[in-house]
């Protein structure tokens, strides 16, 4: 006798990715279906913050491709002074106010914009820590490097997500230098700082 058809599988929730660390460690992120939405892994945020420290207390961030936020969120919830959350897509900009407002972040903002622009317009020097985590398909390393950099105080980093590694003349040409790198599946994480 032939089998009944198998019910329409249905669909997963939501993914989520986790806070790991500081005020709001084990919150949950949701991570909504979207094209080039890749949130950094748990694990490389984990190993990204030991690099940086656990107290981020009075650091200036900026998140400038945030998606679920998982990054500026991390950097804030170890306390840093003030994290700007930049992102282009308005349901997902709107999903960071509500996590903002659920979590009671007052150093936490939300821009809605493109990442370049937003970079572009930052006062000179205002940013102690950038993360970038551009779409791997977009090919915007470059140019959020180049928006990213006079916003960069002098001591400041660079946290730079890509698919592949970045060394060399890719970074010498930005004037920046390696500090730690770390290779996870498909992600490269790079944390930079200007060259001494």
């Amino acid at each position: 006798m032939p089998r009944a058809p198998s019910p329409p599988a249905r669909r997963q929730l939501p993914n989520q990715v986790r806070l790991i660390g500081g005020l709001w460690k084990r919150t949950k992120l949701d991570v909504p279906e979207r094209p080039g939405l890749r949130p950094t892994p748990d694990r490389v945020r984990e190993t990204l913050f030991n690099w940086l420290g656990q107290d981020l207390a009075g650091w200036r961030c900026v998140d400038a491709f945030a998606g679920t936020g998982a990054l500026g969120l991390e950097a804030a919830s170890r306390g840093a002074a003030d994290v700007l959350l930049v992102e282009a897509d308005g349901a997902l900009a709107e999903a960071l106010r509500a996590v903002a407002k659920r979590l009671q972040a007052a150093n936490v903002r939300v821009q809605r914009g493109n990442a370049l622009t937003v970079l572009a317009g930052l006062p000179a020097a205002s940013a102690d820590l950038v993360f970038l985590d551009p779409p791997f398909d977009a090919d915007l390393f470059d140019k959020a490097l180049a928006a990213a950099l006079p916003a960069l105080a002098p001591q400041g980093l660079v946290y730079l997500e890509a698919p592949t590694a970045w060394q060399g003349e890719a970074l010498a040409r930005h004037g920046l230098e390696l500090l730690r790198h770390l290779k996870a599946g498909a992600v490269h994480g790079h944390l930079l700082r200007r060259t001494a």
